[in-house]
């Protein structure tokens, strides 16, 4: 489902997300992040969160696919 991001730039976990129908809204009330946060890490392809906001965002994405790492998307 690509119009999730509808033109914005995305980081790798922005496009998966989007891929997945998943929403910035539903990362934020799985993860207990700020939308500020989420927000950053969908669109900054740059930014590396602190170890303890990749294990929350990690930790939800492997209920999804158990496949899934940390270096699928900040390396």
């Amino acid at each position: 489902m690509e119009w999730f991001a509808l033109g914005k730039k995305r980081s790798k976990l922005g496009k998966w997300i989007d891929r997945r129908g998943i929403s910035q809204t539903t990362l934020v009330n799985k993860t207990k992040l700020s939308k500020g946060t989420v927000s950053r890490i969908c669109s900054d392809k740059d930014y590396l969160p602190s170890s303890t906001t990749a294990t929350k965002i990690l930790r939800f994405l492997k209920k999804l696919d158990s496949t899934v790492t940390y270096e699928d998307f900040w390396m």
